[in-house]
């Protein structure tokens, strides 16, 4: 099995749910607030992890309560935290989730998230040999994301990219991408499918509740997912990548790992939280 490398972003998460979003000077009386732990990166390596993955993780993290808390659980989880840095004098990550009908908003703070450094990324993979994967998000600072993919694709690793949140200053960089997992929206922030496969050769696009499309210079096909009735979509994403990466690191086909990937997705849209809603590999297999 080849070791999965996740550079991206840890956060902590406030979550409530909320009638509809307010307007400007309104006050409104959610319901149900918790804090979970969160940020794309940290997400995706429990994904990753719980669904049968060998994964190492690069970010950073603040001298605080949260990032300890962050940190301590991403070592519970099984993952390999050798990459994770710890910065002085600043907060880590915080996003402020609100939940309406079951679609999130989210706004982020990214606090030692933008600490990152190339170094942090020359240091995590000096470990990684040809054929392990690689996988990256942008929540860090782009320039240090594209850094990473180029070093990824030098030292001969598979190379995924989650672009989100979809971030034009992230085109230059796609050329060393093997594979790019947008959502709708942000493939036509990036200037849309036939733009992104001049640079790459496949494209993932996830289609929400209508499943995911898998995309070649050469076609496409759509892939439908099981149909639920969602309670919170907040790690849903993060959880088809981490699946589809798993699964890639297992020798499976790019299909049957998306198929896998999706399935992990459909559970997690049943249960609130990020982090807290991923399911096993079990618990997928079993899944009806």
């Amino acid at each position: 099995m080849k070791k999965i490398f996740i550079v991206g972003s840890i956060n902590t998460d406030l979550v409530i749910s909320s009638p509809y979003m307010p307007k400007a000077g309104e006050t409104l009386t959610g319901n149900g607030f918790f804090t979970a732990r969160g940020g794309k990166g940290a997400n995706q390596a429990v994904a990753a992890t719980r669904l049968g993955g060998n994964v190492v993780f690069c970010g950073c993290i603040g001298n605080d309560l949260f990032g300890k808390e962050a940190a301590g659980s991403l070592v519970k989880e099984g993952i390999d935290v050798s990459g994770i840095r710890t910065v002085k004098d600043t907060s880590t990550g915080t996003a402020i989730i609100v939940i309406v009908d079951g679609n999130n908003r989210i706004i982020l703070d990214r606090g030692a998230n933008a600490c990152i450094t190339e170094e942090d990324i020359d240091k995590t993979l000096e470990i990684a040999e040809k054929g392990d994967i690689y996988l990256t998000q942008l929540e860090n600072p782009i320039e240090v994301i594209g850094y990473g993919l180029k070093k990824a694709k030098e030292k001969g690793l598979f190379v995924a990219l989650n672009p989100a949140p979809a971030n034009k200053e992230i085109l230059p960089y796609l050329k060393y991408c093997d594979l790019v997992t947008p959502n709708e929206t942000e493939i036509e922030i990036l200037g849309g499918r036939e733009k992104v496969l001049q640079e790459v050769d496949t494209l993932l696009i996830t289609l929400g509740g209508e499943g995911f499309e898998i995309i070649t210079k050469e076609g496409s096909k759509k892939y439908p997912c099981i149909k639920i009735d969602p309670v919170d979509t907040t790690a849903a994403g993060d959880t088809l990548c981490g699946g589809l990466v798993a699964m890639l690191s297992k020798g499976k086909s790019l299909e049957e790992a998306a198929t896998f990937g999706s399935k992990a997705a459909s559970i997690a849209c049943t249960r609130k939280g990020a982090q807290p809603s991923i399911p096993t590999y079990e618990e997928v297999l079993s899944f009806v």
